[in-house]
């Protein structure tokens, strides 16, 4: 009540404090393609937009949150340069998924994003010298290759007869693929099976916040808690199996850096000889671990959903498929 009055005096009013909100009666019918998706995905978002303006306070529990729409706001927001503003912290459900650079604040947070930073140099996703093939990828070549696979499947489809296809579990597959060959090269079969075991937890964690929260709930012995806390220890076990092969391969000088976890370990380790293996410096073998997790967590559902929109969008405007075909000729 005491943080609201605050909000209040500067003019930020919002909904009254209620138990629940349900999007259950917006997603209940098919939606009409159009680009004005906030009414179904954020019923509640956009209702009060309309009563109480570009800027309200929305309440998560105890924790009040403030809508910003304002453009030049939300740039004050996002370049931060007084560190006026804290990300909000992890969960104990998000932790199950992924950690990393994502959730870090101050010098640690500047600590990783110089580490991460050279795996997503321009440099490093364009297509290099090497030939395409799982022993050394780059980038572009790992997109190149997953495409034509996909792409060639659905052609051998349609080609025997006129049928309809779900795109939507293949734009699902082929994201996962391309994160597990530029993840982890020759790995990337081990990278997949990381990929289903975290697309798993990420529907857990999402039931679990979907439910009644409870305190303490979480450590009960239920079959979901089981689950999630199953799936966490065999990720981490196989990221770390697969951190200390890439470990070993790289002190023998047979470790191919091309894929991100290369590039992430090598610029790690420049990183503790540059600070003369002070245990400040560097990520740990755990840090690595979460940087790895956040990979997947962050880039294969993203990609996906707008690979499906861009393909519904494509065939809402179909001058804008003859626009597309006619820039492909012209750069190829």
């Amino acid at each position: 009540m005491k943080m609201e009055k605050y909000l209040r005096e500067q003019g930020i009013r919002g909904p009254p404090y209620r138990l629940m909100v349900s999007m259950k009666k917006a997603r209940s019918k098919p939606m009409e393609l159009s680009h004005c998706v906030t009414p179904r995905i954020l019923p509640h978002i956009h209702q009060w937009t309309e009563s109480y303006g570009k800027s309200f306070v929305s309440w998560y529990g105890p924790t009040p949150r403030v809508n910003v729409m304002d453009p030049e706001l939300i740039k004050d927001i996002l370049s931060n340069k007084f560190g006026h503003f804290s990300k909000i912290k992890s969960t104990p459900l998000g932790k199950l998924l992924a950690e990393g650079v994502v959730n870090y604040e101050g010098e640690k947070w500047v600590k990783h994003r110089r580490i991460i930073n050279p795996a997503f140099h321009l440099e490093k996703l364009k297509v290099g010298l090497y030939p395409i093939s799982i022993q050394s990828l780059l980038m572009m070549p790992a997109f190149h290759t997953s495409s034509i696979e996909l792409v060639s499947r659905w052609q051998k489809l349609v080609s025997e007869e006129s049928c309809e296809l779900d795109v939507w579990p293949d734009l699902q597959n082929l994201t996962a693929d391309v994160i597990s060959r530029t993840a982890f090269g020759s790995s990337y079969e081990e990278g997949r099976r990381i990929f289903q075991l975290q697309t798993e937890q990420a529907e857990l964690v999402i039931q679990a916040t979907r439910s009644v929260y409870i305190p303490g709930f979480r450590f009960l012995p239920t079959k979901r808690n089981k689950r999630m806390k199953e799936i966490y220890r065999e990720v981490k076990a196989l990221l770390r199996e697969m951190i200390k092969k890439r470990e070993k391969a790289m002190k023998l000088g047979e470790a191919s850096n091309d894929d991100l976890l290369g590039i992430l370990m090598e610029s790690n380790n420049k990183e503790i000889e540059n600070g003369g293996n002070a245990k400040s410096f560097g990520m740990s073998i755990d840090e690595v671990i979460e940087e790895c997790k956040l990979f997947y967590f962050a880039g294969q559902e993203t990609t996906s959903n707008l690979l499906v929109w861009t393909m519904v969008v494509l065939s809402m405007h179909l001058e804008w498929q003859d626009k597309a075909k006619e820039e492909v000729l012209q750069v190829f």
